[in-house]
């Protein structure tokens, strides 16, 4: 007891001085099968207390290549961002089949591959409020409303956008596995459950630190799905798992910090790491506004 008590009451401030270590190449190519352009990132990872955006590379090669050869090819537009620009009415990826990823820097290559999958609709978003108490508000909040595809195995990467604005705090990466939270649950072929339904509620507090209202009338609320393979269902919440760490006492017994896992690799197995993910689907998406009081269908 007396051990715990003084590191509770241990305040100061320590800067630790971590090894260098050489920057890796990061990967971020998250492509969707949509009208319109698409964008790949390639930058190199920094010092864990750099405050700056990390570095783009520059001078790169970047192709994806179907299973039936069709190529399309990324042209830089600034540094590190490469683009895809489609020809007419031209849509990225086609359904069902095996994409190829190639990044050449430099002397290395580096690959991945991923198979494009699709995405059931949204049927509707729907607004129910939650009543307060003494010191909590009523709680207006989102709920959208869509069915897992028949087949067993599909992901998704569930984003929720509020008044235009993603929500993209660590806690708030929603990803699905089926209709429920993971791989070798029953939620298969139904409406995704409700924890998954509501996690687009933004749950906030003011300056006082009283808890917010996730919506009030005048909002709107945007959902996206996306799908993904199922690893970059476990990339997803491996970084969910990375990144939301609240610090404080409960940090001495949690999981070190490590790199997440990659499905890119370099070809020459000697050659230098590779970091970031390839993952190519369908994207559907809805939107409403919270207009009027009128819309809440139910009180919990």
């Amino acid at each position: 007891m007396l051990a715990a008590i003084g590191l509770w009451g241990c305040e100061d401030v320590i800067n630790p001085e971590l090894e260098a270590a050489d920057p890796i190449l990061v990967v971020d190519a998250w492509l969707i099968h949509e009208p319109g352009s698409q964008t790949i990132h390639l930058t190199r990872s920094q010092p864990y207390f750099e405050n700056i955006l990390p570095p783009g590379v520059s001078g790169a090669t970047v192709t994806v290549t179907d299973e039936l050869g069709k190529v399309y090819p990324f042209q830089e537009v600034e540094s590190g961002e490469y683009v895809w620009t489609p020809s007419g009415a031209e849509v990225f990826g086609q359904m069902g089949l095996k994409h190829y990823l190639n990044v050449t820097v430099g002397a290395e290559t580096f690959v991945s591959e991923a198979r494009m999958t699709p995405v059931p609709a949204i049927d509707s978003i729907t607004f129910f409020v939650t009543e307060g108490g003494q010191f909590i508000p009523d709680l207006y909040q989102a709920e959208f409303w869509a069915r897992d595809l028949p087949e067993i195995g599909n992901a998704y990467w569930i984003k929720a956008f509020k008044n235009g604005q993603q929500l993209n705090k660590p806690s708030e990466i929603i990803t699905a596995y089926d209709a429920g939270f993971s791989k070798g649950g029953t939620f298969n072929g139904v409406d995704f459950i409700a924890p998954i339904r509501r996690a687009i509620n933004p749950f906030d507090e003011d300056d006082s630190g009283d808890l917010l209202s996730p919506y009030t009338v005048g909002d709107s609320v945007h959902v996206e799905i996306h799908a993904i393979s199922e690893a970059a269902f476990n990339f997803l919440n491996e970084v969910s798992i990375q990144t939301d760490r609240p610090g404080g006492f409960s940090e001495l017994f949690a999981t070190p910090l490590a790199n997440v896992s990659t499905n890119i690799n370099n070809t020459n197995p000697n050659g230098s790491r590779v970091l970031g993910f390839f993952n190519v689907g369908a994207k559907t998406s809805l939107g409403r506004k919270f207009s009027s009081l009128q819309e809440i269908t139910r009180v919990e």
